[in-house]
């Protein structure tokens, strides 16, 4: 039987984000107390950040007990959620973009279905379920986005219908057995590799439908994280082959 859900950790990776992290923290610290009935702590993962936002993640740090600052040593979203789990001590651990693109409603819907369910293990916030309701998405984004999830689906025939929402959530130990089995990509890649993973190794998974909002502020880089999902799915392909020669 899984462990009981007790508290709950939010990795927030950032990179350059003082135009939002201070009201991404603020709003979902006053969802947490309002409407989760257990523990939350709040990791903010600092990707090597130049502007203001070192100063903002320790001030929120010093002003909130819940929320605690890192500062990770390498950029990237997958570096930094590795970390987070590493450091993680609470029984559900997962990572939200601080622009909380994704409803913050789900949240409190994550933890109850583990709670409920003794078996589930990884939640995966999906964009293109069909009960999903996504708004502001721009065309040319919606196509890559799309697109990369019908080359997953036809390389490595994933069963989610999103891979990279910006929500994801599961129990510690999948959480820690699935870092041991993954590569080291420090991109979003590592996200997508980690559902991969889990999905291969018959994790309980759900793809839940969410509410997203498109956030035009983004700092992600479009066309250079295309390039690397490429890459990293070539190694990935390769990886997965040699495995299944092995067993």
């Amino acid at each position: 039987m899984e462990q009981t859900i007790t508290t709950i950790n939010i990795l927030f990776p950032v990179l350059n984000e003082r135009l939002r992290l201070e009201k991404g923290i603020h709003k979902t610290i006053a969802y947490v107390r309002e409407n989760l009935s257990i523990p939350c702590q709040l990791t903010i993962l600092d990707n090597g950040s130049d502007d203001e936002t070192p100063d903002i993640g320790k001030a929120l740090a010093e002003k909130y007990p819940e929320v605690s600052y890192v500062r990770v040593g390498e950029r990237g979203v997958g570096v930094a959620f590795r970390k987070g789990i590493a450091l993680n001590e609470c029984s559900l651990v997962g990572y939200m973009d601080i622009d909380l693109s994704t409803d913050i409603k789900h949240l409190g819907q994550a933890v109850s279905m583990f709670q409920k369910d003794n078996d589930l293990q990884y939640i995966n916030g999906s964009r293109f379920a069909k009960t999903s309701d996504t708004r502001g998405r721009k065309w040319y984004r919606k196509i890559t986005s799309k697109g990369l999830v019908f080359l997953l689906k036809t390389v490595f025939h994933m069963k989610a219908t999103d891979a990279v929402c910006g929500f994801t959530f599961l129990r510690k130990d999948a959480a820690e057995k699935l870092v041991t089995a993954c590569g080291n990509d420090n991109g979003w890649f590592y996200t997508i590799e980690f559902l991969l993973r889990a999905e291969r190794m018959g994790m309980r998974i759900y793809d839940m439908p969410v509410e997203w909002q498109e956030d035009y502020n983004t700092t992600v880089k479009l066309f250079k994280t295309i390039k690397n999902y490429l890459i990293q799915m070539r190694r990935l392909h390769k990886e997965f082959c040699r495995e299944d020669r092995m067993k």
